[in-house]
């Protein structure tokens, strides 16, 4: 099984198409093809051609999509490269650990999104808690600004020697249990979970966006299988059916 197939870099709200042609370039040196865009704010142009030094393909094959749900719907693996640590707290990992989880995953098939923020402002709160880990260059803290294309370098490098140094090995064997859980059942299973929570009074009042973060985090590093979700989801039906039946109403 080929592991780079599996794995993709994704660029949120690029704002220099040269950046993206340069970001292909980085990734093609290492073996790496599949980009996808999300929301870029300009289209590709010659200069975006240029500075891809032969990566027109990968350039080309790039789709254009609105948002990063939607680039990472059917990953089970989504690692946010962020400069700095945010309120949205994710497991944060070294390049080198990052590269080595993502093809330890992909190996088994798995789908995997390495991803990127805008050049000024990186990912916002809101699109780092789509991620399940967070990936942080430890750049020199003087002068921490790192160019985008080069981030994305770093990181298809580690991927690339974790590949070749063939160290990781699949964490599930084949046919040993249900496949890994998509990003898209696990953010319908979250979305569940606070109506659930709604339904039941469970926040008394409080605000509820505490809550919901902290069971993000839990079940992101459950590693949850297709199976373990619909179990889940099964559960809050239930648990929804007999709010309804109590007739218990939220403040």
């Amino acid at each position: 099984m080929s592991v780079p197939v599996h794995i993709r870099f994704v660029l949120v709200g690029t704002q220099h198409p040269g950046n993206i042609g340069a970001a292909a370039r980085a990734m093609k040196t290492m073996g790496l093809a599949r980009l996808v865009l999300v929301a870029p704010e300009k289209a590709l142009d010659d200069v975006a051609m240029r500075r891809s030094a032969g990566a027109e393909d990968v350039l080309g094959d790039a789709p254009v999509v609105a948002t990063l749900a939607e680039a990472v719907a059917d990953c089970q693996l989504v690692l946010g490269c962020t400069a700095r640590s945010r309120r949205v707290q994710l497991e944060e990992l070294l390049p080198e650990l990052a590269g080595q989880r993502a093809v330890a995953k992909a190996s088994e098939g798995a789908e995997v999104a390495f991803v990127f923020g805008r050049e000024r402002t990186g990912l916002t709160n809101e699109e780092l808690q789509l991620c399940h880990l967070a990936v942080h260059i430890p750049s020199n803290p003087e002068f921490s600004s790192l160019n985008l294309a080069a981030a994305v370098q770093v990181l298809a490098y580690e991927v690339r020697m974790a590949q070749l140094e063939g160290q990781v090995q699949p964490a599930r064997e084949p046919g040993f249990g249900d496949a890994p859980a998509s990003h898209a059942q696990l953010e319908g299973m979250f979305s569940q979970f606070g109506e659930t929570l709604d339904q039941i009074d469970f926040h008394k009042g409080r605000a509820p966006e505490s809550a919901m973060r902290k069971l993000r985090r839990l079940f992101m590093k459950a590693d949850l299988t297709e199976q373990e979700v619909r179990l889940l989801r099964g559960i809050l039906a239930d648990a929804q059916r007999m709010a309804r039946l109590a007739g218990i109403r939220p403040d």
